[in-house]
């Protein structure tokens, strides 16, 4: 499990940046050939052989850089924008017009879009496109061909699909990197679960067992000690098997299972869907909220003794949730009197929270019949 958690926390983008080295490699190689075949078509041989000699280093360079994982990633991509800019408006210091406005500039096409690789990876798609359209109207202006017809040269659409593809392709792996990181913690939280399970069933849950047998037996004051020992080994056991439940994957999306079952006791019981039922965070927060508002009602209202429940529903695209009391209820015209006295508890916490989440919130309570809310929202902000 070590060696998988560490593999998770590597950097997602690092198989990218060295395939974008790879091209780069093999982008130079290109790059040196079209100059052999070009050269002898420029006004200024030598000081175009100095370009290519900065454009060979700088590519060797930057690769090496790139591929390694440095921190600072950004500023070589920022050098790299400068490199690929520069040069190509150097091309009007080798060669004369007849030539650069009909040719490529000296750097070629393909060379260049290793700086828009590099963007794209940093930046995803915006970035990627943003430094696309830098490059294609630079090289535009090189070469003194501003025109709207895309198709006569393919430089723009050539750097625009790197840079979208690529861009797109380090989202995907982001996210996937993501998606990974939260299957290994809950791979964790599972396996530390059952060793856990392990050392307590042979340990603690056996010593509680032991006492609250005897003390039963032993009867007086031993009985309330068995009485105590049996609820411990019942919240012992929630937890244990309620702990891999508990993993929050640090994402938007939170697991309202878990902040319910967080509020499970001896007076509390909750009933949830098996699978993870996945809210925004901000949606999760709130109808946990509204939870532990209703349960604190029932603590304070329903008279000693009284066992809340709690049932969680996923309806298609509807939650479902159910807070149930066996205690004295509310009498008809209640909670009204208790608005009027000023007290907004239930009418803020509960019935308002329900209805800023976009949905509705029920009671239904009789003197000694108990208490049931029943709060019915969308999975998904309607207004968002």
């Amino acid at each position: 499990m070590g060696r998988r958690a560490v593999s998770a926390t590597a950097d997602p983008d690092a198989p990218l940046w060295r395939a974008a080295q790879v091209f780069r490699l093999v982008t130079i190689v290109y790059a040196v050939s079209s100059h052999l075949s070009t050269v002898d078509n420029y006004t200024h041989r030598p000081l175009a052989w100095v370009f290519i000699g900065v454009l060979v280093s700088w590519s060797l360079l930057s690769a090496y850089l790139l591929s390694q994982g440095m921190r600072r990633r950004w500023i070589v991509v920022a050098l790299d924008q400068v490199t690929a800019l520069g040069l190509m408006s150097a091309t009007r210091l080798v060669a004369d017009y007849d030539w650069y406005s009909n040719h490529q500039t000296m750097p070629t096409t393909l060379w260049v879009a290793n700086a828009v690789l590099s963007a794209a990876i940093l930046g995803g798609p915006v970035a990627g496109t943003g430094s696309a359209l830098v490059m294609a109207g630079v090289s535009a202006l090189v070469r003194d061909q501003i025109n709207l017809d895309l198709w006569k040269d393919a430089t723009l659409p050539v750097l625009v699909a790197c840079g979208v593809a690529m861009g797109a392709a380090t989202t995907t792996a982001r996210r996937a990197h993501r998606q990974l990181e939260q299957a290994l913690r809950m791979a964790a939280a599972t396996e530390e679960r059952d060793r856990l399970a392990r050392q307590v069933h042979d340990g603690v849950l056996q010593v509680l067992a032991l006492v609250q047998r005897h003390g039963h037996e032993a009867g007086g004051e031993a009985s309330d000690l068995a009485r105590l020992a049996g609820e411990q080994e019942e919240a012992l056991r929630r937890l244990i098997s309620e702990q891999d439940t508990q993993v929050d994957s640090g994402g938007r999306l939170v697991d309202l299972t878990a902040l319910l079952r967080s509020r499970a006791g001896a007076e509390v019981t909750v009933s949830a869907p098996a699978d993870p039922v996945l809210l925004d965070r901000v949606r999760s927060g709130e109808l946990a909220s509204l939870a532990a508002t209703a349960l604190a009602n029932t603590e304070l209202h329903a008279g000693p003794g009284a066992k809340a429940y709690v049932l969680l529903e996923e309806l298609g695209d509807e939650i479902v949730l159910s807070i149930r009391d066996d205690g004295v209820g509310i009498a008809a015209g209640r909670l009204d009197e208790a608005q009027e006295q000023g007290r907004m508890g239930v009418s803020k916490s509960i019935v308002g929270r329900a209805r800023w989440l976009g949905g509705v919130a029920r009671l239904e309570s009789a003197p000694g019949r108990g208490t049931e809310w029943e709060i019915r929202i969308p999975k998904e902000d309607r207004l968002a």
